[in-house]
């Protein structure tokens, strides 16, 4: 019985590990990119005011870049830039690791640049006050993401290693393993889900939702003041500002991510109050 249960542990744990190594080697299809980058291009372009010049076709200059142009100059907030960005790149559910250069026309020189990184709640965006004038500019986007791959086949080195140390834990560890009572932990009932801000988590009878840093900083502040609303500038000023962080997202992104996690309860809602800020209404 022993044997036939570790053959099975075994199976799927190799099943679980070449799936993880598929997902994360798979790249993103040029056509889901090319066209999450034309509608930035679109909204870059109605940002500057032009609203009847086309985006050129976007063009692939290597496996991991690509190239936005436009039919006529521009001029570019870097604020918008990063904001639309990253809209239309999480709306083609595309990689939120990437670098992206805006370049002159006229001698290819670098007029700004930064660098995102969402997961990690990591990024490098500077100077975003700074408008850059009308003119002819190219945006090139870097996924990172793709540079990141070939890492992965360390796996198809370790998955032995990591089989032998999970059959030796079953036959060895497991005969000796104390069980121990499990750490005191904060959680805050929100309508069917139970929320957990030490563990950045939202937890249901039949889900584990995970959260970020800051969208769990986020939610904190909603649930200890329910029904409320909170402004802007109070949200920004306490999950970023208090932190001596500068923010490189808006905060509209990280709400909206939040919906999206909180949708499976029609009870939860987060209502944005215009000019104002935002409320957590439960029922």
């Amino acid at each position: 019985m022993m044997i036939k249960l570790n053959y099975k542990v075994t199976l799927l744990l190799l099943s679980l590990l070449f799936v993880a190594c598929s997902e994360s080697v798979e790249e993103h299809s040029p056509e889901r990119i090319k066209v999450g980058l034309r509608e930035a291009g679109h909204q870059l372009l109605l940002q500057s005011g032009d609203s009847s010049s086309r985006v050129l076709p976007v063009v692939a200059l290597d496996a991991s870049t690509y190239e936005l142009s436009f039919e006529q100059a521009l001029q570019i907030v870097p604020d918008s830039l990063v904001a639309i960005v990253e809209r239309s790149l999480e709306r083609a559910e595309l990689s939120d690791r990437y670098l992206v250069e805006v370049l002159q026309c006229e001698d290819a020189e670098v007029a700004y640049s930064y660098e995102m990184w969402l997961e990690g709640e990591q990024g490098i965006v500077p100077c975003q006050g700074r408008v850059l004038p009308q003119s002819c500019y190219r945006i090139h986007v870097k996924f990172i993401e793709g540079e990141r791959t070939n890492s992965n086949l360390v796996w198809l080195w370790l998955l032995p290693v990591i089989v032998l140390g999970v059959l030796g834990w079953w036959f060895f560890g497991r005969k000796h393993s104390v069980v121990s009572e499990p750490a005191a932990t904060k959680e805050v009932p929100l309508g069917r889900f139970m929320f957990y801000p030490e563990q950045h988590k939202l937890v249901t009878p039949a889900t584990e939702i995970s959260l970020s840093k800051k969208e769990c900083e986020l939610l904190e502040l909603f649930v200890e003041r329910p029904n409320q609303v909170i402004s802007r500038d109070e949200l920004s000023k306490r999950v970023w500002e208090d932190h001596g962080v500068v923010v490189g997202r808006s905060l509209d992104t990280y709400i909206s991510k939040l919906r999206k996690k909180l949708q499976d309860d029609e009870r939860i809602q987060l209502v944005n109050i215009h000019g104002v800020g935002y409320k957590l209404e439960t029922m």
